[in-house]
């Protein structure tokens, strides 16, 4: 199924939940009280984390609910979102126990703040993968699910695949001259695409850590990803530069508030 209807789905699955609502009338409190016998969502916790109507909860409010779990404001700005903000839509979704839409927030308003810039669906969606969802692999919040959509497959919209033919493996850090040189111009390329779009405060200071081979020789090629394929390892680049250049950049915001 498609990413919107994957939700839809959620939402369809939520209000079935909450029709299964039991009342019965509480002397001590003296107003309703409700019960559920839920299949798919913990109810219970998300009554406590969200202004949720028992009374009046139709599938219109279960659409509200799965758009804010999605990390967005209105279930009608999923209906106009880029294919990225889609996609990250549904990895904030699918990743609830391991991450929380207010910390990501949280995680982005500082990077664009300390940068001075805003940042693109596209963008947010790398360093989200590549970085962000990284760092959160130890940590686990309560889920809203009473379980997960392991087996549902969600068909993403893909370009044309292209037939492509193996390529040299590098199995040591001892590239040849011509190799060296390619990886070395793609590296300083995508440093200085991501450099412009995160701004740094400090930008003489963070071109100045920046290093093509280091960043190959400890990073990109380091001796636990040996032997690796030629052509993946270039294409390896462009995503796992986004937190190397982040680093530096915060490497050398720490240095400029270092007395001399």
């Amino acid at each position: 199924m498609t990413p919107i209807e994957y939700l839809k789905l959620q939402a369809k699955n939520l209000h079935k939940d909450f029709k299964t609502q039991t009342s019965s009338f509480d002397p001590k409190l003296r107003r309703n009280v409700y019960e559920y016998d839920p299949k798919f969502f913990k109810i219970d916790l998300l009554l406590n984390d969200f202004n949720i109507n028992e009374e009046k909860f139709k599938l219109g409010n279960a659409h509200h609910v799965i758009a804010k779990l999605c990390g967005l404001n209105k279930w009608t700005d999923l209906l106009k979102a880029s294919p990225a903000k889609i996609e990250l839509s549904i990895l904030l979704n699918t990743n609830m126990d391991k991450v929380e839409v207010r910390d990501w927030d949280e995680y982005v308003s500082r990077i664009e703040t300390e940068n001075k810039v805003k940042l693109d669906d596209e963008f947010k969606l790398q360093i989200f993968t590549e970085v962000f969802l990284e760092g959160e692999q130890d940590i686990y919040y309560d889920d809203y699910r009473l379980s997960k959509d392991e087996d549902t497959e969600i068909e993403w919209e893909k370009d044309e695949p292209v037939p492509s033919v193996p390529s040299a493996k590098i199995s040591s850090l001892s590239l040849t001259k011509e190799d060296r040189e390619e990886f070395i111009k793609a590296a300083n390329h995508s440093f200085e695409r991501i450099f412009e779009r995160i701004e740094p405060d400090n930008p003489e200071l963070t071109r100045s850590l920046w290093n093509a081979e280091r960043y190959i020789d400890e990073q990109l090629l380091r001796p636990d990803r040996l032997p690796i394929d030629r052509d993946y390892a270039l294409s390896l680049i462009e995503s796992s530069l986004v937190g190397y250049v982040i680093q530096l950049a915060a490497q050398a915001d720490d240095q400029a508030g270092q007395p001399n």
